[in-house]
């Protein structure tokens, strides 16, 4: 039988090996650090792959994993959990199923000014545009001429200057004026001593003293002298210029024919002038002429009577007026015919030159479904027009079909009765172009 001695040697020799297979043990993952990193898990994980459930190693396996959450997002592993994998491109998200929506409330809308319509049947008009310049109503326009030559002795009208009519313009010395008067005033004094003469003879015939001869001759001398008074008088209202006084014979006044504005002027204190010279141009422009050529295939279109709207190419504004004048011939050079529209004027907008272009509607049509020009915008080239969805607006792309100033034919995107924008739809455009740029960054 072994030895006491023999037994405890047997044991220390037992467990010094068994403490060497657990250092050994422990030791060996440690010992692997010096693979590449990839070949190490792969052998960790195909390892555990093998072995039952309960055969997994506690700390090396615990240690494996742990290390494996410890590797960045580009270093997870294809077996990783379907939780830490990344979404596929293209995947849509819940953030992506907002963009777009453009969200708002009520208090919102009001505040915005949005306001909604709904899309139906409409009357689209075919309008005929052409260009045009605004002119002085030449019926309303006045050039002032002295009718008698003279020399400046005032000038009160200023250019621009707003007249009445009988108002005082200028002043002028006259030498052919003072002969007229001179005139007038020797047959009043002729026209006084012929009543005078007549009236002797008159009484005298009466009492059987002269002859009626004398009576009748008188009576002729009487009416020659009235005739001459009254042709003199007519002579100085034809030049528009009044009897005057002894003082003041070449004295001639220039008046405003009508109510209008001093538009151009063309005189000056001491300047001689002659009986045709263009001294002033007075207008009303409370009424004015937009004139414009039409081609020889839109004359159909044009009729005096048609209303027309007229609209400034240098501002924002618009005007209604009536076709007053389409010309019966047809140029030879620029093949089209004059026409023009009478436009009112009260507060002086359409100030003669401007540009303008001049709107007629050639022709009307039923549609099945349209809105509101003013509801469409442009977004990438696609014509769109916001509806209301849950939440707030989305931009809804549409097909156009025939259009005017105020309505738009829908071919398709969106059904009768549909609601849409129809006021504020640029405000909504903005904010979605705002949310976009946020969005990118």
């Amino acid at each position: 039988m072994p030895s006491r001695r023999t037994v405890v040697a047997v044991a220390a020799i037992l467990a010094l090996g068994a403490l060497a297979a657990v250092l050994i043990l422990r030791s060996g993952p440690q010992g692997s650090t010096a693979q590449p990193r990839a070949e190490a898990h792969g052998h960790g994980h195909s390892e555990a792959a093998g072995h039952a459930d309960g055969e997994h190693h506690g700390s090396a396996a615990a240690s494996g994993h742990q290390h494996d959450e410890g590797h960045a997002d580009g270093e997870h592993h294809e077996e990783g959990t379907p939780a830490s994998r990344p979404a596929p491109p293209g995947a849509q998200t819940g953030h992506d199923e907002d963009e777009g929506l453009i969200a708002m409330d009520a208090p919102r809308m009001q505040a915005a000014g949005v306001q909604l319509a709904q899309a139906g049947a409409a009357t689209v008009r075919s309008v005929l545009q052409l260009p045009g310049e605004i002119r002085f109503n030449e019926d309303r326009t006045a050039h002032v001429v002295p009718r008698l030559s003279g020399v400046a002795e005032s000038v009160s009208a200023n250019l621009g200057q707003a007249v009445k009519k009988g108002q005082l313009l200028a002043v002028l010395s006259s030498a052919a004026v003072s002969e007229q008067r001179s005139e007038l005033l020797a047959a009043q004094k002729r026209m006084a001593l012929a009543r005078t003469t007549y009236t002797r003879e008159k009484q005298l015939w009466e009492e059987k003293v002269s002859a009626e001869q004398d009576y009748l001759q008188a009576q002729q001398a009487l009416r020659e002298a009235e005739i001459a008074v009254a042709n003199a008088q007519q002579k100085l209202a034809a030049n528009g210029a009044g009897p005057g006084s002894g003082a003041g014979l070449n004295r001639f006044e220039l008046r405003a024919p009508f109510d209008g504005v001093v538009v151009e002027k063309h005189l000056a204190v001491g300047e001689a002038v002659q009986e045709t010279t263009q001294v002033f141009t007075i207008s009303d422009l409370r009424t004015v002429w937009a004139e414009m050529r039409v081609a020889a295939s839109d004359l159909p279109a044009v009729r005096v009577g048609e209303t027309a709207t007229v609209r400034a190419t240098a501002f924002d504004s618009s005007a209604t007026g009536q076709v007053a004048y389409v010309g019966a011939l047809i140029g030879q050079d620029t093949r089209t015919a004059p026409a023009r529209i009478t436009l009112p004027n009260p507060e002086g907008v359409w100030r003669p030159g401007l540009f303008v272009d001049v709107e007629l509607t050639s022709s009307s049509s039923q549609v099945p479904l349209a809105v509101a020009t003013q509801a469409i915008q442009k977004l990438e080239q696609q014509s769109v027009v916001f509806v209301p969805v849950a939440g707030g607006f989305r931009a809804q792309p549409v097909r156009l079909g025939r259009s005017d100033a105020r309505t738009t034919e829908v071919l398709e995107g969106l059904k009768p009765g549909q609601s849409y924008v129809t006021e504020g739809s640029f405000m909504l455009k903005a904010e979605l172009g705002k949310a976009s740029a946020e969005h990118a960054h």
